[in-house]
């Protein structure tokens, strides 16, 4: 069921995403006067064609991994006199920047609307409750204590984790100082506190930001008893069984469930003792934990789980927005993670930020079925973060994407006259070389993951 969520949802995303950006270069083209002679959502062999009154061809092809609008050029071939005035060349330069711009604007509004009904819907958020602070961490010299409530990072609201986790993020491989406001358990007062960043986390290469200030989310004790287990993790290969409960871990006694998974997360690859109940009968394992995550971010992995168990009401939040709000919401949404997007691509240019943070294809699937799995909310916000990227990464000023277009247009308007053919296939071929660089990194990221 996973992988057929996996290969819908991805294609949705893909046609979703493509087709409304060409979509923008397409209308914005027609207003402006110009012949479009091919619409294709996808690359290859066409599997459906058709044709419109102005004689555009409209095509899905068989690759689903981009799209292109097809205009008529007199750079790309002969071009009819009578025709001539819906060349694109013939436009003025105006009018092409809009047209180019169109695209990257198309995906800014598709991310708009998706955000507007991801606010529309609601969604039921946890509360931020801290359930426990590592001593010595950056989160305890703050002053944070466990049963404190983040109400606020850097003065943007934090009703649920994943607002905590975003204003984090936006503070990785940085100086000074992280402003959170918590709220004491029974107070409608919020207090300030301060933690000082030293080049936080900068470089690393699978960033925890929550875990990394020393906080540990409050969640439902859970008893450490097995509910599931990874073939071909350790655990399955020690011969641990569901139904097994942990009693010890190299001797130190086990009550509850994150307590386990803490200390284990803190020995990665080396020999561990268990002592479990099985039926009533104490048994003694030594297996070695396996790996996951590089460098820093290695943690020790046991290939096992426990049943989940409800949540307090008064843990969740309800966050839901009417039609108006809802617009604002989105708006903010779109604006804050296009400024995130961008902050973290100056951020690897830099070293601030591993670019194996970068994703790929594989990545994009993957996300793409779990989302679609867990819901049509996540499934919407997926689509507004991945079109936003493909907007922001479409306006870059790289030559072969529409931000490079644009760049010699604007040093057209500038100068009068556009730069030579010799310049601009230079530029071509540098834009080539990164945009192909870049995505043979990401795929190896995406390698690495599996």
């Amino acid at each position: 069921m996973s992988m057929l969520y996996m290969l819908l949802g991805t294609l949705i995303a893909l046609g979703v995403l493509v087709t409304f950006h060409e979509f923008g270069h397409f209308w914005v083209a027609r207003r402006c006067g110009v012949k479009v002679l091919r619409f294709s959502v996808g690359f290859g062999s066409p599997l459906l064609r058709w044709h419109d009154r102005q004689g555009t061809e409209f095509v899905i092809a068989a690759i689903p991994l981009g799209g292109y609008v097809k205009m008529l050029d007199e750079r790309e071939g002969d071009v009819a006199p009578e025709l001539l005035g819906q060349s694109f060349n013939r436009k003025t330069v105006r009018q092409r920047i809009a047209i180019v711009a169109a695209g990257p604007l198309a995906n800014f509004l598709l991310a708009l609307l998706f955000f507007w009904a991801v606010a529309m819907l609601g969604s039921q958020q946890v509360r931020p409750v801290i359930g426990a602070v590592q001593v010595g961490s950056l989160a305890e010299q703050a002053g944070l204590r466990e049963g404190q409530e983040i109400v606020a990072v850097n003065g943007q609201a934090t009703p649920g984790w994943s607002a905590v986790n975003l204003q984090l993020i936006r503070r990785l491989g940085e100086n000074g100082v992280l402003h959170i406001a918590v709220r004491e358990p029974g107070s409608s007062v919020d207090s300030p506190r301060q933690v000082m960043l030293d080049n936080w986390l900068r470089g690393a290469d699978e960033p925890d930001p929550i875990s990394s200030l020393g906080i540990r989310p409050w969640r439902p004790a859970l008893a450490p008893v097995l509910a599931h287990l990874d073939p071909k993790g350790p655990a399955a290969a020690a011969g641990l069984l569901v139904g097994d409960r942990l009693l010890a871990l190299n001797g130190q006694p086990l009550d509850e469930w994150q307590q386990f998974v803490d200390k284990l997360r803190e020995l990665p690859g080396q020999s561990v003792d268990l002592l479990l109940e099985r039926q009533g009968e104490r048994l003694e394992k030594t297996l070695v934990l396996g790996v996951r995550g590089e460098g820093e971010a290695r943690v020790g992995y046991l290939g096992s789980g426990v049943q989940g168990v409800a949540w307090p009401q008064e843990m969740l939040r309800e966050v839901r927005f009417g039609p108006l709000e809802a617009i604002a919401e989105g708006a903010r949404r779109t604006w804050d993670m296009s400024l995130l997007t961008l902050d973290s691509l100056k951020k690897m240019l830099f070293g601030e930020l591993s670019v194996k943070n970068l994703s790929g294809p594989i990545t994009i699937a993957k996300v793409a079925g779990a989302s679609a799995e867990s819901g049509l909310g996540d499934f919407l916000t997926f689509l507004a973060y991945l079109s936003i990227s493909l907007g922001v990464l479409n306006l870059l000023p790289i030559p072969v994407l529409d931000g490079g277009h644009l760049l010699f247009y604007l040093v057209e308007w500038v100068r009068g006259r556009p730069l030579s053919e010799r310049v601009q296939g230079w530029g071509m071929q540098i834009g080539i070389s990164l945009v192909v660089g870049v995505m043979l990194l990401a795929l190896v990221n995406d390698l690495s993951r599996l």
